[in-house]
């Protein structure tokens, strides 16, 4: 048996099929995977995902410890509570994680890592953080739900008191801040509208109770993949590993490379990977599933990483690590090539399709 979250014990009450993720039990789905996701895109839903691993960084030295391990540039942070998306690379230039940096003051970070790392990530912070003024605290004292979808804003609103309210109304897109133990953030991993709140586990268990009471749908990670992948969003152990490089895995908008140095980007400036991590969309019949050949013509180009039926387009869609970008593609699936469009993600933003052609 795995861990357990602090609200386990609602999502057997709700009937939810629980499964491993990580070594933690969680909700799988609750009824239909396929409602459950189309009530995210249509309406508002709300997943537990206090299986992620949340880090405080203080100290003088944060700013320089961040700096030396993200490819991103944490100095464009200036805005308090303002979140940066990032890889944090070896010395190869492949990636160890992905994760969301909240800048709460120069001296300050709250970092959410992928709970699939936490000790290979804890152990890299310590790693480098030598004899600088730098303080590492894993929040293991919290709990976090994701409400999203069109109408979380509205629903979550009407059940906060009036301190946690006014904080919400402040938040811009992509930025978090503190009221007293709770940090409200406008961040996701759906492509929808839609809020992270961290805060004590009683106090998770009482917000859900409120929300599912007040029409808000819970949410199983099945569901979450499916719109992560809508949105074109990757899964670390999936999409990038410690294999590829940030430029083979659709994030060199995430990479800054100009006038600086950071663990990987010697290498990065050698070698930035030959392949791209690409969208494909079925154009007939059939499901495109994790580690189906791809074919360009006759040759097999690469391997699709991520693959589900979207239940928003009514067809299969997949990301795909592939080494040419031209010709015609196809996918194997039961030792017959079935014929695909490569496209550019996501395949879908805020409820609407928004694929573009390669």
């Amino acid at each position: 048996m795995g861990k357990k979250t602090r609200l386990y014990e609602l999502h057997k009450e709700a009937g939810a099929k629980m499964g491993n993720f990580a070594g933690w039990e969680m909700p799988i789905r609750y009824d239909s995977q396929i409602e459950e996701h189309l009530q995210v895109r249509k309406r508002a839903g709300v997943f537990d995902v206090s299986h992620m691993t949340v880090i405080e960084i203080f100290g003088r030295a944060s700013q320089s410890l961040l700096s030396k391990l993200l490819a991103n540039d944490i100095t464009r942070l200036r805005t308090p509570g303002k979140a940066l998306y990032s890889a944090m690379l070896d010395f190869s230039g492949h990636v160890l994680d992905d994760l969301i940096v909240y800048y709460l003051a120069k001296d300050n970070y709250l970092l959410v890592v992928n709970c699939a790392n936490r000790e290979k990530d804890l152990a890299w912070f310590q790693q480098h953080i030598g004899d600088g003024d730098c303080t590492l605290n894993e929040r293991q004292d919290l709990s976090i739900l994701a409400i999203q979808g069109p109408d979380s804003l509205t629903k979550v609103s009407s059940v906060l008191a009036a301190p946690y309210r006014r904080t919400l109304e402040k938040l811009m897109n992509f930025q978090g801040l503190w009221c007293g133990e709770w940090f409200i953030a406008r961040t996701g991993y759906t492509g929808e509208k839609g809020l992270e709140i961290m805060l004590p586990p009683e106090a998770a268990v009482e917000l859900w109770k409120k929300l599912v009471s007040y029409g808000v749908q819970p949410i199983g990670l099945g569901a979450r993949d499916t719109l992560r992948l809508e949105a074109g969003m990757n899964l670390y152990g999936n999409d990038m590993d410690e294999t590829v490089t940030p430029y083979e895995s659709n994030m060199a908008s995430t990479v800054v490379l100009e006038e600086r140095s950071f663990i990987g980007s010697g290498a990065l400036r050698i070698n930035q990977g030959s392949r791209n991590l690409v969208g494909l969309i079925m154009k007939g019949k059939g499901i495109l599933r994790p580690h189906y050949p791809v074919f360009c013509d006759d040759m097999m180009i690469g391997k699709i990483t991520s693959g589900v039926f979207s239940p928003t387009l009514g067809k299969s869609i997949a990301l795909a690590r592939i080494n040419k970008t031209y010709g015609s593609f196809s996918v194997e699936i039961r030792g017959k090539k079935k014929q695909v469009a490569l496209v550019r993600p996501p395949f879908v933003r805020n409820g609407k399709p928004v694929w573009k052609a390669w």
